[in-house]
């Protein structure tokens, strides 16, 4: 029982303690009718304070959001991170009538984002634009002092895009199958580049070495740019990769497309046949997009962001946005959302350990 309630008894005991002694012989009426208002408005004193104590939360919960909603993207401004939350922003300010921000908080390969998010009041008012890291950082960084899936509140799944594979135009890699019976042909001598360690292409591509059984030889580099540059020189193999980084390198013929990472064709790229096409089947790896909230945040919070969220998806103008950025829209549950990131952390904790992958 709340302490509050625990002492109404006893102040509505003080309150008709009030005046309540015998009237001495001879006092008038006039006298006893001002003790019991007096008593009365004792009363009705505790009452109001009862009210005011309990009443504020309900009001606070039912308010929500009464202020600017603020939304941390853990990378810089201008990456697919950041232009997908501000894609997102501009409907939930509509529908929440509340100006929804976005906080570019970069650096510690986007943990110092994460942590700030996951330490933050539990209030809806700080959400945490996530992708990959969420679910691959806790293994690459045993010390970190957050959780993935301890201290966060799934809210909704964004969307994805599937990693593809491309190579240079002059490679005589002409399907998956090629680049996977070169690599068996000449062990060790194939290389593919990434961003860097740890980075999404850098285990899609450990991914395909376990599920070919090929050895190829892995090249970081200091972000997709310049791995890229030396793609077009042929200065590496091949590389799994964000397909919008590279789509106008393969409409413009200088990178070919040999498959994407899962399954299902992608709708910029309709003409590249998936893994599984290819005789792959299960090798799967993309790049995801998902509203997060600090763990505790209200189920109500919760949920209701989740719906307008959905909404916003649903809405044709967004979603097109969306589609030009390459993502594909999959809108769900935070029950699905939560599913969805524990396999992916699964998934991508399981390789990492397996090969020893260590952030740069």
């Amino acid at each position: 029982m709340h302490p509050i309630r625990r002492r109404i008894p006893d102040l509505y005991r003080v309150a008709g303690s009030l005046h309540t002694a015998p009237l001495p012989v001879g006092v008038g009426l006039g006298l006893m009718f001002e003790r019991c208002v007096a008593r009365a408005t004792a009363v009705l004193g505790v009452v109001l304070l009862g009210a005011t104590l309990f009443v504020p939360s309900i009001v606070r919960a039912q308010a929500y959001p009464d202020r600017l909603i603020k939304i941390v993207v853990p990378y810089s401004a201008g990456g697919a991170v950041d232009i997908v939350a501000r894609i997102i922003g501009q409907p939930l300010a509509e529908a929440l009538k509340q100006p929804v921000i976005v906080d570019n908080r970069p650096g510690a390969s986007a943990n110092i984002g994460m942590e700030a998010v996951a330490k933050a009041t539990p209030d809806g008012y700080t959400l945490l634009m996530a992708s990959n890291g969420i679910a691959t950082n806790m293994a690459l960084f045993p010390s970190l002092t957050f959780d993935g899936r301890r201290d966060f509140a799934p809210i909704a799944k964004i969307g994805y895009a599937p990693l593809v594979i491309v190579v240079p135009v002059s490679s005589p890699a002409k399907s998956l199958k090629d680049l996977i019976a070169m690599a068996k042909a000449e062990p060790g001598k194939l290389t593919y580049g990434s961003a860097g360690n740890g980075s999404s292409g850098h285990l899609a591509g450990e991914l395909l070495k376990s599920t070919a059984k090929i050895d190829v030889l892995h090249i970081p580099y200091k972000g997709g740019a310049p791995a890229i540059t030396d793609l077009l020189g042929e200065r590496i193999s091949f590389m799994p990769i964000n397909p919008v980084e590279v789509l106008a390198h393969i409409r413009a013929g200088r990178l070919r497309a040999l498959a994407v990472a899962s399954d299902k064709r992608f709708p910029l790229l309709p003409d590249v046949p998936t893994a599984a096409e290819a005789g792959f089947a299960g090798y799967e790896a993309s790049v995801w997009w998902g509203l997060l909230a600090p763990v505790k945040t209200p189920p109500t919070i919760v949920r209701q962001l989740n719906a307008e969220t959905n909404k916003a998806l649903a809405n044709p103008a967004i979603a097109n946005k969306l589609s030009e950025l390459g993502v594909i829209v999959t809108p769900g549950t935070p029950d699905q959302f939560a599913a969805f990131i524990k396999a992916q952390t699964d998934l991508w904790s399981g390789v990492i350990k397996a090969v020893g992958i260590q952030p740069d």
